[in-house]
């Protein structure tokens, strides 16, 4: 995968996508998106589609994620995640699983994770996870 590929998590997508959305972080996000630098994966998809109020809404939002390169989440990505929920917790962390699942693929695929939760700055000083924070502009 492209070092240059940038995996948005939800955290990103909920201030993209809001109606007042937060403003730097809508253009960060529409920069990457015409840069078709923006992957995600079926996680990121179903946080996402989970959270919206409407049919409507659901399936705009679905066929906006269809255009995305998609990463698929594969068994060693899941190790991976084992492994670094593991060494996270002989460092004290104790830490979402589905932000550790998210860090493995990054590291994994060589992606930078676009986020703004403070989870994946503790597991980027710790791992050879390589994010983009927004977590200060908040």
């Amino acid at each position: 995968m492209s070092l240059n590929r940038v995996l948005a998590d939800t955290s990103i997508w909920i201030f993209a996508l809001r109606k007042e959305s937060h403003p730097f972080i809508k253009k960060r996000v529409d920069n990457l998106l015409k840069e078709n630098l923006v992957v995600t994966t079926p996680l990121i998809n179903l946080e996402l589609l989970g959270g919206v109020n409407t049919e409507k809404e659901f399936r705009r939002l679905e066929q906006r994620l269809e255009f995305l390169l998609t990463v698929k989440i594969s068994d060693d990505h899941w190790s991976q995640a084992a492994r670094l929920a593991f060494k996270m917790r002989r460092k004290g962390l104790t830490l979402p699983y589905t932000d550790l699942l998210l860090s493995a693929v990054a590291i994994a695929e060589e992606i930078i994770l676009l986020h703004a939760d403070a989870h994946f700055d503790l597991i980027a000083k710790h791992s050879d996870l390589r994010v983009e924070s927004l977590v200060s502009v908040l």
